[in-house]
């Protein structure tokens, strides 16, 4: 699966590479939902305190939309004293269509910028056509499929922040025979809501990030939701995975 690269910002304070050069963490990880096959996840073991422990245990355990794969990954070390991450890639046939990395971080003496003691940080990613990423209302309208595909789940959720980046290359010389490409790049962070016991819902949350993952990659809904979402339309070529 290509992983998404980059760094992640967790808006309120911090930063950290993306595929991270930290030193490995003690615990090992695996997540059980779709296309889940393990991985080191960062520090969701026995050590971690409780609701931490329990926030990844519910991400190991949920249940996605199989054109979604999802495996834990190191996780960034200096955003938080505890933190788990994953990657996904929307999959189709042996092709990925969009990519990204989810983090959890968690501060059990909480941090002011956050306004509580869990925060999710994102990256995702997908080639646009030319004509959609030309779009002026582009990025306010994947912004709002972040917030849009987390209040569909009627998830709560306070400080939100971020960034819609679009790119385009264009290739001459001995690469002039590439099209020109265009990327969009969703970075954000946001705090979850904590349940019984100070743990969110973080299956909850993960399920609304992969909605997010799906609608920029192009896939029509999961279920049947309103007629006015605007979703990418398939871009030219898809990146080999």
């Amino acid at each position: 699966m290509a992983a998404a690269q980059g760094r992640l910002s967790d808006g309120a304070g911090g930063m950290d590479d993306a595929k991270g050069t930290e030193e490995e963490a003690r615990h090992k990880g695996s997540h059980h939902g779709s296309g889940g096959n393990g991985g080191n996840g960062g520090s969701g073991g026995s050590t971690a305190p409780p609701a931490f422990a329990a926030a990844v245990e519910a991400l190991r355990a949920a249940r996605l939309r199989p054109q979604i794969e999802v495996e834990a990954t190191r996780a960034p070390q200096r955003l938080a004293p505890h933190a788990y991450a994953l990657e996904a890639a929307v999959v189709d046939g042996d092709e990925d269509l969009a990519d990204g990395r989810l983090v959890l971080l968690h501060d059990p003496v909480g941090h002011d910028a956050w306004h509580g003691t869990f925060r999710l940080v994102t990256l995702v990613r997908a080639e646009l056509e030319p004509e959609m990423a030309a779009d002026p209302l582009l990025p306010d309208v994947c912004w709002s499929w972040l917030t849009g595909a987390l209040q569909a789940r009627g998830l709560t959720y306070g400080e939100p922040s971020g960034t819609v980046t679009r790119a385009s290359s264009h290739y001459f010389g001995g690469l002039s025979a590439r099209p020109s490409a265009s990327q969009i790049e969703i970075r954000a962070s946001w705090t979850p809501r904590e349940g019984l016991g100070g743990v969110p819902d973080t299956a909850a949350h993960l399920a609304s990030w992969c909605d997010l993952l799906a609608q920029v990659a192009g896939l029509p809904p999961a279920a049947p939701g309103d007629a006015s979402v605007v979703t990418l339309p398939q871009r030219r070529g898809p990146q080999s995975r």
